[in-house]
């Protein structure tokens, strides 16, 4: 039968909490390096270069076709087979970096494609080197685009942190794994960890909402602007 006083308690688990501080830092460290990574890849698929195009394209086939959990499990044991020995941390952090760089790299060469060609024609008819073009006209106008995406995958990541189980990482799920072989209260324990979760994308999807109505507050202006321009135009037609 279902404790509801065990599962009260639970919510309140100092011990689950420091797993829940884990899972936080993991998805944002996680999310950070695919970034990184993703924004790499994205550069390399549109390069004129065919080897760096194939070789972005080879890396996000072969990460995006293989399941994480075997990512995952390969990485952790089959490195140290190779002479290269990573902890249970460094090992996720690599898995899930490596995976979530694959999914990033096409969202951010979604945004790069996104924005008209003329941006970049109008900055090298101002002399603007090809890294001050990237960083000043295009990124910031990607950034836009690419958030409601960009949110979903952090939504996403989160939760598939709880992968890292496998591997002994004591996030939140393997810390409710650890309590239930000895506690034996596995609906409980189960209810409190999807709780944790749900909590925190509620929480990461306000911050989404604000990101997109901060990044896309100048050009909802600027539509509201041409479209007050475009009837006063016709008016005047009329008249």
């Amino acid at each position: 039968m279902f404790d509801v006083h065990a599962f009260l308690s639970y919510l309140t688990n100092a011990y689950l909490l420091e797993g829940v501080v884990v899972t936080i830092g993991l998805t944002v460290a996680t999310m950070i390096i695919g970034l990184i990574l993703g924004t790499l890849l994205a550069l390399m698929r549109m390069a004129r270069a065919p080897l760096l195009s194939r070789a972005a394209q080879l890396y996000v086939w072969v990460f995006r076709g293989t399941p994480l959990l075997v990512q995952l499990v390969l990485i952790y044991t089959g490195l140290p087979q190779v002479g290269l020995r990573l902890g249970v941390l460094p090992s996720a952090l690599l898995a899930l970096g490596l995976n979530e760089a694959a999914y990033l790299s096409e969202t951010i060469r979604g945004g790069f494609m996104g924005v008209p060609k003329g941006q970049t024609e109008a900055a090298k008819a101002l002399g603007l080197s090809r890294w001050k073009t990237l960083r000043l006209v295009l990124m910031p106008q990607v950034a836009r685009l690419i958030i409601p995406p960009l949110g979903n995958s952090l939504n996403g990541l989160l939760k598939a942190t709880s992968l890292a189980s496998v591997i002994s990482l004591e996030e939140v799920m393997r810390r409710s794994q650890v309590l239930m072989q000895e506690r034996f209260e596995v609906l409980e324990l189960y209810c409190v960890a999807a709780i944790y979760y749900l909590a925190l994308t509620t929480l990461w999807q306000a911050v989404q909402v604000r990101l997109e109505e901060h990044y896309g507050r100048g050009y909802a202006e600027a539509a509201a602007r041409r479209r007050v321009w475009g009837f006063a135009q016709r008016a005047e037609v009329r008249a």
